[in-house]
């Protein structure tokens, strides 16, 4: 996936999360085993189009809360065309985030993305869902159990001190051991039309 659709996902993200700060119906699990853990969410935010620019494929958006918003469309975005003032815009982010302890690892740290990308087919109103997934192998390069930190190392050398408030999860996390970390986000964009007057 190019670097430009992933701005999309930001974008559009970003505005799921500031631009109706008060409004979206927000949902986040957490599951814990011993050496996992995993934390998934879900936002659904719903706007009515306020105002169209085609030269320009923006879009102004207008949240329950009354909120508004701009929203440039990239080329990308199938069947720009077929959007109509009034229309109801549902936007649904998912994100999730799943570490797995591998206990004496090979010393390999690894990292790797899979982008996804659907959309909407010609002649029906835009919508589809854009998505990624990151997986990183990390080494753990250190434990400190009065701080309640493990340090790990990433493939290019980075580290990061994760909090551990489990102690039970933290007494089995040693130096050598190291952590999956999956993180996926999924945006799902779609468009009804304008109720019937």
């Amino acid at each position: 996936m190019s670097n430009r659709k992933m701005l999309v996902i930001a974008a559009v993200a970003a505005m799921v999360h500031t631009a109706w700060a008060q409004q979206p119906e927000s949902h986040v699990e957490v599951m814990k085993s011993p050496g996992k853990a995993v934390i998934k969410g879900t936002t659904r935010v719903t706007a009515t189009v306020q105002d169209i620019d085609p030269a320009t494929r923006t879009v102004v958006l207008k949240g329950a809360n009354g909120k508004v918003v701009e929203v440039q469309v990239g080329d990308e975005a199938r069947n720009f065309d077929q959007l109509k003032v009034g229309d109801v815009v549902k936007a649904v982010y998912k994100e999730s985030l799943a570490l797995s302890l591998k206990k004496n690892g090979d010393g390999m740290s690894s990292a790797s993305e899979t982008p996804s990308m659907e959309r909407t087919p010609p002649g029906a109103k835009p919508g589809g869902t854009v998505g990624r997934e990151v997986k990183v192998l990390a080494d753990v390069v250190g434990v400190n159990t009065k701080t309640k930190t493990v340090t790990l190392k990433g493939p290019k050398g980075n580290t990061v001190d994760l909090k551990v408030e489990d102690p039970a999860q933290l007494a089995n996390i040693k130096t050598g051991d190291q952590v999956e970390a999956v993180y996926t986000e999924a945006l799902a964009i779609s468009v009804e039309p304008a109720a019937q007057k």
